[in-house]
C-alpha cells in the first residue's frame, strides 16, 4: 500500500461528523410533585386517603339528621291524628248521651204530670222506648278508637238497659191498668231499677275506664260525656211507684184526687249566710253579689204531689222582682227545697217585703200555710 492510500483513509475518519447521540442535549429533570425543591416549601394537606371518608361521614350525619327530623314530624302528625280520633268519637258520644238523657227527663216529666192517666203514660212510655232504641242504633254505628272498643260495648249495654227499663215500665202499666193490688208497685219498680243500673254502668264501665285509657294514651283536652237517665231517684223506689199508681188511678177513675192533699212552707233562708227569715220581725239582709233565697216546703198530706210551683216576689219601686221554681215531685212527709238566684238589683235601705207563694195542688183544701210574707231591709253590709 502506498503512502497516498494511507492518507485518504486517515482523512475519512478524522472528518466524520458527530453522531446524533452526541448532539442531543442532556434531559433536564423536573422536580417531583410534592418533593422537596430548592424553592418555598408547600404546606402539607390531608392525606389523600382520608378525604372520601370525611365526605362519607358528613353525608351520614346529614341523613341521620333528616331521618330524626322526619321521624319527629311523623310522630307529631300521628299524635295529632290520635287526638282528633278521640275528640271526634267523644263528640259523637256526647250527642248520644244528651239524646238519651233527654229521654230520661221526658220520662220523669210524664210520671210527674198532674192529671195524667195510666193509658196516657203507657202510650208515652212506648214512644220513649222506641226513641231510645234509635239512640242505641246510632251508638252501634260509631267507630271508636281501637283501645276504646271494649268500653264502647259497655256504653251500648247501658243504653240497652234503658230501652229495657222504659219498655218494662210501659208493659207494667198496661198489665196493672185495671188492678188495685198493692203488689203492682213491685212490677213497676223492677224495670225502673234497670234505669238506675244504666247510669251506674255508664259511669263505672264507660266513663271511668275511657278516661283512664285516654290518660294512658296521653290524649289531653278531651272529656268523656256523662249521661244520667234517672233525674229523680224518688220515682224509682217501690214506695214511690205505689204512690204514682195511687195518683194515676185516682185521675183515671173519677178525675178527682183521693186522699189528703196539701203542702206547706217550712222555711225561707238567705244565702250565703244561711239566715232564716221571720214573718213577725223585720229582717236585715246583706245584699251580696251571690244573694239567693232557699225556700223549703213539705208534703203535709198522705198523697204524692207533682209539679208544685213556688213563686218568690221582692217588692220594689218601679216593679217587683218575680222568680218561679218548680218542685217536680214530693212524697208524703217529705221536704224539698228550691233556690232563687240571679235576682238583679234589690232595693237598698228601704222597707220592703219578700213574699213566697206555693201553688195549691189538686185536692188541697187548706192553703193558708202556702203563703208567707217577710219584712226585709236590704243593706250593703
Amino acid at each position: 500500500m502506498d503512502t497516498r492510500d494511507d492518507d485518504i483513509e486517515f482523512d475519512f475518519f478524522d472528518d466524520e461528523p458527530a453522531t446524533t447521540e452526541a448532539q442531543t442535549p442532556s434531559r433536564v429533570r423536573l422536580p417531583r410533585r410534592g418533593g422537596r425543591g430548592p424553592g418555598v416549601r408547600r404546606p402539607a394537606g390531608p392525606p389523600r386517603g382520608l378525604t372520601p371518608l370525611v365526605r362519607l361521614l358528613a353525608l351520614i350525619a346529614i341523613l341521620v339528621a333528616a331521618l330524626v327530623f322526619f321521624g319527629l314530624l311523623i310522630q307529631s302528625c300521628a299524635s295529632t291524628s290520635k287526638h282528633d280520633a278521640y275528640k271526634n268519637y267523644m263528640a259523637k258520644v256526647a250527642t248520644v248521651a244528651q239524646s238519651s238523657q233527654s229521654d230520661g227527663a221526658e220520662l220523669a216529666g210524664e210520671l210527674t204530670t198532674q192529671g195524667a192517666k195510666v193509658a196516657d203514660i203507657e202510650s208515652k212510655l212506648a214512644g220513649l222506648a222506641e226513641q231510645e232504641r234509635q239512640t242505641v242504633n246510632v251508638a252501634q254505628k260509631l267507630d271508636p278508637p281501637g283501645p276504646l272498643r271494649p268500653v264502647h260495648e259497655n256504653l251500648i249495654e247501658a243504653l240497652q238497659l234503658r230501652v229495657n227499663g222504659i219498655q218494662g215500665l210501659a208493659d207494667a202499666f198496661r198489665k196493672t191498668a185495671g188492678s188495685k193490688a198493692t203488689s203492682d208497685a213491685a212490677l213497676l219498680a223492677a224495670p225502673a231499677q234497670r234505669l238506675l243500673a244504666s247510669d251506674v254502668m255508664w259511669d263505672d264501665l264507660f266513663l271511668a275506664p275511657a278516661t283512664s285509657e285516654m290518660k294512658r294514651q296521653n290524649v289531653t283536652g278531651v272529656v268523656v260525656p256523662e249521661s244520667h237517665f234517672v233525674t229523680n231517684q224518688d220515682l224509682i223506689t217501690e214506695r214511690s211507684m205505689a204512690l204514682v199508681l195511687q195518683r194515676l188511678r185516682g185521675a183515671s177513675t173519677s178525675g178527682t184526687p183521693t186522699g189528703i192533699h196539701g203542702t206547706n212552707i217550712v222555711s225561707t233562708k238567705v244565702l250565703p249566710g244561711g239566715q232564716t227569715l221571720s214573718t213577725s220581725q223585720e229582717n236585715t239582709v246583706t245584699a251580696t253579689t251571690g244573694l239567693k233565697f232557699v225556700v223549703t216546703i213539705a208534703d203535709s198530706g198522705d198523697s204524692q204531689e207533682v209539679g208544685i210551683r213556688i213563686t218568690l216576689t221582692i217588692q220594689k219601686p218601679g216593679g217587683p222582682i218575680v222568680k218561679t221554681q218548680t218542685v217536680p215531685l214530693i212524697n208524703p212527709g217529705q221536704e224539698k227545697s228550691v233556690t232563687f238566684g240571679d235576682l238583679g238589683q234589690v232595693p237598698f235601705a228601704l222597707k220592703t217585703k219578700v213574699n213566697v207563694d206555693v201553688a195549691a195542688v189538686p185536692g188541697e183544701h187548706t192553703t193558708s200555710n202556702n203563703k208567707a210574707s217577710y219584712p226585709v231591709i236590704f243593706s250593703l253590709g
